[in-house]
């Protein structure tokens, strides 16, 4: 058993920390484990992530509909299910303002967050060349099982799981907590886009996502 410590603050990946002598210095994220781990989603804090936003409005559709309308539709549906099951639900936006990418992860670890979602849409580099959804994430030691388990269930979905990867995207890259990026089907193919724009498509995904947030937290 390690030394137990107080934590003043975190940046980046890093915890500044106070022992119980009274010694204060800085150690890694993934040296420190937290003594009291959240073990039901009611007692989680959650970040959700509504990809792009203002002037940045993602990938286009082929009617030229915007990424950033949809992940925003998706992310209140989302919030919506996580607060009635009684989690404390932030967002890093709710209507269409521009935020940066560096202050989306912050938020998360300002918060002490438990998980952190962060909701796109993928694009090919030709029209209806791709197709499905893909769950990424990037600290395998902290994000892995939280990405597998929303994935898990999300399989019952009308498109092609494309599963579980490793992504280099910033938002949870630089996450200090839990987190994952869902891309939810290609914006630029007819045929996902329907779904997309469908609402038992949203509500499906909404549903889905809380189910793996459950599964994540009961094992703890």
């Amino acid at each position: 058993m390690g030394d137990r410590v107080t934590v003043l603050s975190t940046k980046y990946h890093w915890k500044k920390v106070k022992t119980s002598e009274g010694e204060v210095g800085w150690i890694q994220d993934w040296n420190f484990q937290q003594q009291n781990k959240i073990t039901s989603l009611s007692d989680a804090t959650i970040v959700i992530d509504a990809g792009h936003g203002g002037s940045d409005s993602g990938a286009l559709s082929r009617t030229n509909k915007n990424e950033k309308t949809y992940t925003l539709i998706y992310a209140k549906k989302l919030a919506e299910r996580l607060r009635k099951a009684g989690a404390m639900v932030y967002m890093t936006r709710d209507d269409d303002s521009f935020v940066s990418l560096n202050s989306r992860p912050q938020l998360a670890e300002n918060l002490h967050a438990d998980a952190f979602i962060s909701i796109h849409f993928d694009s090919a580099p030709e029209n209806n060349m791709g197709s499905g959804y893909t769950t990424y994430y990037y600290h395998k030691k902290t994000s892995l099982r939280l990405a597998q388990d929303i994935n898990s269930k999300l399989k019952y979905l009308k498109l092609e799981n494309r599963g579980v990867e490793f992504g280099d995207f910033l938002v949870i890259r630089e996450n200090t907590v839990p987190a994952v990026l869902l891309e939810m089907g290609y914006i630029n193919s007819d045929r996902d886009f329907e779904r997309i724009t469908s609402t038992s498509y949203q509500d499906s995904v909404a549903d889905d996502i809380k189910q793996g947030l459950d599964t994540y937290f009961n094992q703890n």
